[in-house]
């Protein structure tokens, strides 16, 4: 009898887990990795009684530009000697990167203590690894009492499980097809699921300058408080600067962002109001010096000059491309990973008319592609080698490179990962 209950009581959770047995837990309670609707998370919410009334709140959604948003915004407030606090997903390298406190992440065993007492509130109530780890990040952000909570979604807004927490500011980086099987096929479906992050009376920072019509009746509807990027705010690309202006003031000639003009100019009018966006000129080149993100266009060597990036849909290749293009080298390097569920064509369609070599590679995780299907996407023009690792592809690309070649390595988070921990 005592052995097995011995036994027993090794399988139950505990405080003495390591964080990574934690992590495989989580991911072994709820039968689906993505299980829509707030009741349950809500329910373990409401028991945890967490208390984020000293605190402003700012929810940021997208289909793109969401992580970097949240970083220009949580260090344009640190700047300004605020207290900040950042949830955002999915992690890089180390699952902790998930919480930042004053740019900080905390221990593995303060995450453990947090896993352990949303444990204690589900009780029998079954929570998906996003939701167990969403309520978990509120444990942790709550014990700080910082001055500004950033919460980062995961998927759409309306049914996210971040969307418990009643924001005292909602953002909207931008509207793209992602995600179709959960959030719809349209971007008026999309933005519809975007737009549950608002609150009535409560103002929406919409950073999309092309909003679908869904959102101009969700925000009316709502009767939010809405900017809209080329409206009350937006920039203007000027090849080697750029500017930036709200209702109330502008800035000139700044630097050209670490992050996407679209993102830096959205974070630029939550600062504003949120009262405190940079006094000056100076102050907004500082920021947008400090303002850049693991995995985000991120230059991780040179000689050739290697960038990673996380770009995973038709919009952020977009982007990626003419990123590409204000850049001087001699010969273009693209190495490629993606999930199979993501739309291949589309997100390679904005890079095919740059002169590449391709090295296509399978993603050895849960729905990654094989390299065979990413090949069979792009046209016979291209050269394309196939590779059965991301990390293989990579020591091709570099071979084959010269010191003044560009080597590009995007397509998935998990992608950008396999590189960065073998670097």
């Amino acid at each position: 009898m005592s052995n097995n209950t011995s036994t027993e009581d090794q399988n139950k959770p505990s405080l003495s887990w390591s964080l990574s047995t934690w992590l495989d837990y989580l991911q072994a309670i709820h039968s689906k990795s993505i299980d829509m609707g707030l009741a349950r998370t809500q329910q373990v919410y409401e028991r945890l009684n967490l208390d984020f009334s000293n605190s402003s709140v700012v929810t940021v959604a997208g289909t793109n530009g969401k992580g970097t948003t949240c970083r220009m915004i949580e260090m344009g407030l640190r700047m300004q000697q605020q207290t900040v606090a950042v949830y955002s997903s999915p992690h890089i390298i180390d699952y902790t990167e998930r919480v930042r406190i004053n740019g900080l992440m905390l221990s593995e065993q303060e995450h453990v203590n947090a896993f352990m007492q949303v444990e204690h509130a589900r009780g029998a109530i079954s929570l998906t690894y996003f939701e167990f780890a969403t309520l978990a990040a509120l444990v942790l952000i709550a014990n700080q009492q910082p001055d500004f909570v950033v919460l980062e979604v995961g998927l759409g807004g309306r049914l996210d499980a971040v969307n418990i927490v009643d924001p005292n500011l909602a953002v909207i980086t931008s509207i793209a097809l992602d995600h179709q099987d959960w959030l719809g096929d349209t971007r008026e479906l999309i933005a519809t699921e975007k737009a549950g992050i608002m609150r009535p009376k409560v103002p929406v920072v919409v950073g999309e300058p092309v909003p679908p019509e869904t959102l101009l009746i969700a925000v009316d509807k709502m009767q939010a408080q809405p900017s809209w990027q080329g409206k009350e705010f937006g920039f203007e690309d000027c090849d080697t600067s750029w500017c930036w202006y709200n209702q109330s003031v502008q800035f000139s000639d700044l630097s050209i962002p670490l992050i996407p003009m679209q993102n830096a100019s959205t974070a630029l009018q939550v600062l504003s109001l949120l009262g405190h966006l940079p006094r000056n000129q100076d102050e907004v080149n500082e920021l947008i010096e400090k303002s850049s993100l693991p995995g985000r266009f991120e230059e991780i060597s040179q000689q050739p000059k290697i960038i990673v990036d996380v770009a995973h849909n038709p919009q952020a290749t977009e982007l990626l491309a003419a990123r590409i293009g204000r850049m001087k080298y001699t010969q273009l390097h693209l190495v490629v990973a993606m999930l199979e569920d993501k739309d291949i064509a589309g997100s390679f369609l904005p890079l095919e008319s740059l002169k590449a070599n391709w090295y296509v590679a399978s993603l050895n995780v849960p729905r990654g592609a094989k390299s065979k299907q990413l090949k069979t996407v792009l046209t016979e023009s291209q050269k394309v080698v196939e590779f059965e690792h991301v990390s293989d592809a990579l020591l091709a690309a570099t071979k084959n490179a010269g010191n003044d070649d560009l080597i590009i390595v995007f397509g998935s988070f998990f992608t950008v990962s396999e590189v960065l921990q073998a670097s």
